[in-house]
């Protein structure tokens, strides 16, 4: 190996000879160290340690919590020392003697009773029966903090925080004056403890000082989400390992929710999971350029159609009736939306009317499921059998819009749509607004076939759920899914940013009741209250949704939540950003690319 030295190229070993041999602590250690009597400077930085003298009789759980998500760099070290148990009974023998010959004088003398001997007499006698009794133990414990800055204004400042912090908890810390040296050899992981300032405490307030008291969502496999803002730990999770897969997002526009999404798509398409995209604005058209996927633009003029009389194919579980008899309760409640709502007596004809179009093209309870493929019928087979059926007069004139109108070329054709590809997409931006929510319930019936079809494992995401949530026939199948996603391998994301239009429905809670992963991000203040109620959100995590920047929220995963904020690298960056500003950087970049 040889390195450069202006002109000339020098050996390994020459450099040896003239410079010494360079180790790895020679490139770990910092420039320089200078030991003062307040701090330690490490290079460009500066230390200074401190050490815990006085506790409070009563200590609360997690009492070092703030330490540990304190929003500057520092080093705690606990050493715990065990102490001799009969030294110590004996010394409480003697503490105990002297604070009861003292109570004694005072009662001789005629003084009033000290409060704070009697409380120490039965502290002492309480601690000696657990101790006898093995129940307790008694520990030296020694707490030590380094904290770090660039100057000594830059100490003082996190000094008055640590202090404050502590003291509003009745606990006290001192500078280790003239022993910097050890403080910080203390708060190493050397295992060392050179300061020797040790307080004695038994086992219950021990347990007090446990230090992993923050939320944490780290595990051993799954996606990173994120930084978890209450510890700056990752959140790695994996949605697949809850009791079901699904998710609810609630965002304000702007908020970050598309981005989000996107992160948790390309991570999970890398394990090799399967992502379907239900896309009203194209938004993911970019992302599926990117990775290969299959992009389906629906609309009334778009060479992309599904029939919405479709069947899945019964797997080796499921009996063939069932599969039919739940198609044609889907179908009516499609049909319901479609033709503007139904009178009971309509609803009865639909239902016998869809059954008599299924029998025409030999598709029975009875028929092998082997055959039914290639004899799908069609709304115009449909509005044929409703013409030869009684008092269906009034169904006939709505249902030809959607066999002779406008509207049959998306309505009246066979499906052409091929699911093979890891990532699908549906967008829906071009179809109109009155026809959204059938569209979304024609592409979400199809969808949930092909899923029921052959099990894998997959991620459908329905961004702007609230479209289909207008009418409680879509509500209705779009919790189905949610109800029975988990039986197929499926995690159903739903996506949306009309908080109050998603819990309107009679079917907006139980889709979140049913959804074991919810990331809450921006809220407005219109939407703040219903968000806090829902999910039983504090003051604290409320004040957090209202002001919080884009890409940060509460993520809840199970019994767990934390404040999360999302990240992304630079090539993820470059490829699901949907800012407009961005874009078009990206655009740009491209275009002189090319020149």
């Amino acid at each position: 190996m040889k390195f450069p030295f202006g002109k000339k190229t020098k050996t390994v070993e020459q450099v040896e000879v003239e410079f010494g041999s360079i180790k790895a602590e020679d490139i770990v250690a910092p420039s320089l160290i200078e030991i003062k009597q307040n701090y330690i400077r490490l290079g460009e930085r500066m230390a200074k340690s401190f050490f815990v003298f006085s506790y409070p009789r009563y200590l609360s759980t997690g009492w070092l919590s703030p330490l540990i998500n304190l929003d500057s760099p520092l080093d705690i070290s606990l050493h715990i020392h065990p102490a001799d148990s009969g030294a110590v009974l004996k010394r409480l023998r003697k503490k105990l003697t002297e604070v009861q010959a003292e109570i004694y004088e005072l009662e001789e003398k005629g003084i009033i009773r000290d409060p704070s001997l009697e409380t120490a007499y039965q502290d002492i006698e309480q601690l000696r029966d657990e101790l006898q009794t093995a129940r307790e133990r008694i520990f030296q414990l020694g707490v030590y903090i380094t904290i770090y800055g660039d100057d000594e204004k830059q100490l003082k400042d996190i000094e008055i925080i640590l202090r404050s912090l502590l003291e509003s908890r009745l606990v006290y810390l001192k500078p280790a004056l003239l022993k910097e040296k050890q403080g910080f050899a203390s708060t190493c992981p050397y295992g060392l403890d050179q300061l020797l300032v040790h307080t004695p405490m038994n086992t219950a307030p021990l347990s007090s000082i446990f230090p992993f008291v923050s939320p944490d969502l780290s595990a051993n496999e799954g996606i990173l989400y994120g930084i978890n803002q209450h510890n700056n730990s990752l959140v790695l999770f994996d949605r697949f390992s809850l009791e079901n897969a699904n998710f609810t997002i609630f965002a304000k526009s702007g908020a970050g929710k598309s981005y989000f999404t996107k992160v948790e798509i390309l991570r999970y398409l890398m394990q090799g999971v399967e992502c379907i995209i239900i896309d009203p604005e194209n938004e993911y058209q970019f992302l599926n350029d990117a990775v290969g996927g299959s992009y389906f633009k629906i609309s009334l003029n778009s060479p992309n159609h599904l029939n919405p009389f479709d069947l899945p194919v019964p797997r080796e579980d499921e009996k063939p009736q069932d599969v039919l008899r739940s198609n044609v309760i889907n179908l009516v409640g499609l049909l319901r939306i479609m033709l503007g709502g139904l009178t009971p007596q309509e609803d009865a004809i639909i239902d016998q009317a869809i059954t008599e179009t299924y029998a025409a093209k030999d598709i029975t309870p009875e028929s092998d499921p082997l055959t039914w493929e290639g004899k799908t019928p069609l709304m115009s087979d449909f509005e044929g059998v409703l013409s030869g059926m009684e008092g269906a007069g009034s169904l006939i004139e709505r249902v030809r819009k959607f066999t002779r109108g406008s509207y049959a070329n998306f309505f009246n054709t066979p499906s052409n749509i091929n699911m093979d590809n890891k990532f699908v997409v549906f967008g829906i931006r071009d179809m109109e607004d009155e026809l959204r929510p059938m569209a979304m319930f024609v592409i979400l019936r199809y969808i949930w076939n092909q899923v029921r079809s052959k099990l894998k494992k997959r991620i459908l995401l329905v961004d702007e759920a609230w479209w289909i949530m207008q009418t409680e026939d879509g509500a209705s199948f779009l919790f189905g899914i949610c109800k029975r996603a988990r039986k197929y391998w499926l995690g159903v994301t739903t996506v949306t940013q009309d908080v109050s239009d998603f819990m309107r429905s009679e079917y907006g809670k139980p889709i979140i009741s049913n959804s074991s992963l919810q990331f809450l991000m921006k809220q407005s203040t219109a939407t703040i209250e219903v968000v806090q109620k829902t999910f039983n959100l504090t003051d604290g995590e409320k004040n957090m949704l209202l002001g919080c920047d884009v890409g940060e929220g509460v993520f809840v995963a199970g019994q767990k939540r934390v404040a999360l904020k999302v990240l992304a690298s630079y090539t993820e960056d470059q490829i699901i950003t949907s800012a407009p500003e961005e874009v078009a950087k990206i655009k740009e970049a491209k275009r002189q690319l090319k020149l």
